[in-house]
């Protein structure tokens, strides 16, 4: 059977896929409905939309080419591939040589565009015969995917073929972040969640385009990670949670492989050791960290404050040293995140002193240091980064000190927050913050925070309350959504009232990713999207 050249020429762009199919053969006719791109359920929504409505036809004659040469771009073909095999069932082939039959090309392309220089930017061209995304990287690819499968209709059209056929609008998306930095936070130390669990919540950032994930590892009722220079920090201090259960930690071989995950997803692990504060868990493992001068024991409650390092002992920092580099040498990201909130009981002269010493030691490393706001208050470097949760006054002093600021205001952007005085998980100490207050924000302005010194934006999930997965989910969806928006799409894209239909349309993922989310009264959810007789009346 011979090679056939087959060129395709979308909007001036010329894209080329070699292939084998049978030339005698006729293509299929499908008489598809009309359809309107920029309708569609999007979340976050992209930059630019042109619908063309028309649709291209994913059935079992489509295949998946990619620039095989270009580090990522084939391993992203087969992540569409196998999330299409999620969805529909059908088994797509990706850069096979010979494919017969085949009519309908997924072509991911690398590009060289200009207009594609900001790395996640991506273009899709999407027209009857063809779905062509363009990304100068495969981190970009690998976001216009997620578009792509947001586009694929839930239920396939069967009245037009004698096989299934699901119609994708046809356009072109143009599309690339408002923020860098696109984050979740996951507290992993008042409650152990599973390696499996993890990556559950890393494919469900993914889908919504975020590229961080914050693992809280330490806290006063346990340590989460595995440091074989100190052996006693998960034997002792991995060994309890809130609310008396087990404890546990993930050995390091299970960090490993939850980095290895999020990294095949374009996420970035950022990990946090807490300190001063919130250490009694380490402390308890080996006493002589202690400095708040009481008996350390056990803890499985809820307060925080009490609890500090010894800061004036070099010990603490030659044990410091220890889990910063272990924990770096796992961690290819450029971020090591240090805490440093509600020391209460470390004296001011100490916790500056502490914050100074141990941003040396994570730069000794090679990372760049995060910190909750409370850090500013010492001399460290601009090029560390604050974590605006609660003080505008840090806030303004690390603007002031010319530093990179991530924005998560408690009242606005906490996950652990109840949304009603109904809410069966989560706190309220900072606000109740429902569904639409979650949204309805512009961190661009918040606060009066100049938007050159955000870097981004990190939706923190604490886990007081929270005894197993169904719960944490139950507080970061939807919410977790909204902030995905807020992080990616231009304010002039971001509204309430079309935002709140696209997010009802999200339900037949979320219950099909089995995701126990809070079914907001706020919001009509979409149980079956794209029925038959929907796409027939349309």
């Amino acid at each position: 059977m011979k090679k056939l050249l087959v060129q395709c020429f979308v909007l001036g762009i010329a894209i080329t896929a070699t292939f084998s199919c049978e030339p005698e053969k006729k293509k299929r006719v499908l008489n598809l409905p009309k359809t309107d791109l920029a309708k569609g359920d999007l979340i976050p929504m992209p930059q630019k939309i042109l619908a063309t409505e028309k649709a291209f036809a994913l059935d079992q004659f489509t295949a998946i080419y990619t620039s095989e040469n270009a580090v990522g771009f084939p391993e992203a073909g087969k992540f569409l591939a196998k999330s299409i095999k999620a969805k529909t069932d059908l088994d797509i082939p990706v850069n096979v040589e010979e494919v017969p039959s085949r009519e309908g090309i997924i072509y991911i392309n690398q590009s060289d565009s200009l207009e594609l220089d900001i790395p996640e930017a991506y273009q899709l061209y999407i027209t009857p015969d063809s779905v062509i995304l363009n990304s100068n990287t495969a981190q970009g690819a690998f976001r216009g995917i997620q578009t792509l499968r947001q586009i694929i209709p839930e239920v396939s059209l069967d009245t037009i073929a004698d096989y299934k056929v699901w119609p994708i609008p046809t356009g072109k998306i143009t599309d690339s972040p408002v923020f860098a930095y696109r984050g979740s936070m996951l507290d992993v130390a008042r409650h152990v969640f599973s390696v499996d669990e993890v990556k559950k919540y890393i494919d469900l950032l993914a889908y919504y385009k975020y590229n961080v994930l914050h693992l809280h590892l330490t806290d006063d009722q346990g340590w989460r990670i595995e440091i074989k220079s100190w052996p006693k920090l998960t034997e002792i201090g991995g060994s309890t949670e809130v609310g008396g259960e087990k404890g546990g930690f993930f050995t390091q071989e299970q960090y490993k492989d939850i980095v290895a995950y999020a990294a095949e997803r374009y996420i970035t692990i950022v990990p946090e050791v807490d300190m001063p504060g919130h250490t009694n868990a380490a402390s308890v493992s080996y006493p002589f960290l202690n400095g708040n001068g009481k008996k350390v024991e056990l803890y499985e409650g809820t307060h925080v404050g009490f609890s500090t390092f010894d800061t004036r002992k070099d010990t603490v920092y030659a044990f410091i040293d220890d889990v910063v580099r272990e924990i770096s040498e796992m961690t290819p990201g450029p971020y090591f995140h240090i805490g440093g909130d509600e020391s209460h009981v470390t004296k001011k002269k100490d916790y500056i002193y502490f914050v100074e010493k141990v941003e040396k030691i994570v730069h000794k490393y090679g990372k760049t240091m995060i910190g909750w706001d409370e850090v500013v208050t010492a001399d460290i470097d601009s090029k560390s980064i604050a974590q605006f949760w609660s003080s505008k006054k840090n806030a303004d002093l690390a603007v002031k000190k010319g530093m990179k600021i991530i924005m998560s205001p408690a009242k606005k952007a906490y996950l652990d927050m109840q949304y009603d005085s109904l809410s069966k998980h989560g706190l309220h100490w900072a606000a109740f913050i429902p569904t639409d207050t979650a949204y309805i924000w512009t961190p661009e302005k918040y606060e009066g925070i100049p938007v050159e010194n955000i870097l981004g934006i990190e939706a923190p999930l604490w886990s007081e309350t929270v005894s197993d997965i169904g719960e944490a989910e139950y507080l970061a969806f939807p919410r977790a959504i909204g902030y995905a928006e807020l992080s990616w799409s231009t304010p002039e894209n971001r509204n309430w009232e079309n935002y709140k239909i696209r997010l009802g349309n999200q339900a037949p993922f979320l219950d099909r990713m089995n995701v126990k989310y809070y079914p907001s009264p706020l919001i009509d959810w979409k149980k079956s999207k794209y029925t038959y007789e929907e796409i027939k009346k349309d």
